[in-house]
């Protein structure tokens, strides 16, 4: 296992589970999988509101120092999903690791130049997105599921690129009924499974070669 490869060399993993739904939700599957790491469950989504995250597997890149060397990307570190993802895991482990090893000198950490262009600041549509989803969220909780549905509508079509808000609305509710659509048919809109995860931007052989 990665994570086992890897402890050693001051790394650590923090996985998050979003799930409306909390423990009851998703502790069995924690359960299940028996992570020597630490898994967090976040019932409010936080994590996708502050890093603007839109899609799971989700990996966030964070030095000793508390700063980000890389924004958050798709992150598979095995290859069971590949069927539907079209993504090959191999070349993003091997960045990790090559981070892993070489900290601030591997070619796979973001400049902060680099980082400015790629996390751009929320916009009040995604802020607004936010608050919506929140609401319905208080909604489903406090037993009033109907009456969530619009705001988790709205959330969807404030902040259109989040599946999370998408996937975790439809889990709640009968999704052909109440959002006339599926899961599976989102992902057939937006082209197909390959294109459902926007693969990593990860340097090229040729570029690490010439820097």
């Amino acid at each position: 296992m990665l994570y086992q490869q890897l402890k050693n060399k001051n790394f650590e993993i923090v996985s998050v589970a979003q799930d409306t739904g909390g423990a009851k939700a998703a502790g069995p599957a924690i359960t299940a999988a028996n992570p020597s790491y630490t898994v967090l469950i976040d019932d409010k989504h936080l994590v996708t509101k502050l890093y603007n995250m839109v899609n799971v597997p989700t990996g966030v890149w964070i030095n000793e120092k508390g700063r980000i060397v890389r924004p958050n990307e798709v992150a598979f570190i095995d290859d069971r999903f590949r069927q539907f993802t079209g993504l090959d895991s191999a070349p993003y482990i091997s960045a990790l690791k090559d981070w892993v090893e070489k900290g601030a000198g591997s070619a796979y950490a973001m400049s902060e130049e680099r980082l400015r262009q790629k996390l751009a600041a929320a916009t009040p549509e995604i802020i607004q997105a936010g608050a919506e989803f929140g609401l319905a969220e208080h909604l489903y909780k406090t037993g009033h599921p109907a009456e969530a549905i619009p705001h988790f509508k709205e959330a969807q079509r404030l902040n259109p690129k989040s599946w999370n808000y998408k996937r975790q609305a439809w889990a709640l509710s009968d999704a052909k009924k109440d959002y006339g659509t599926s899961f599976l048919e989102e992902v057939e809109k937006a082209g197909g499974s390959k294109l459902y995860y926007t693969p990593p931007d990860l340097p090229s052989e040729q570029k690490k070669q010439n820097e």
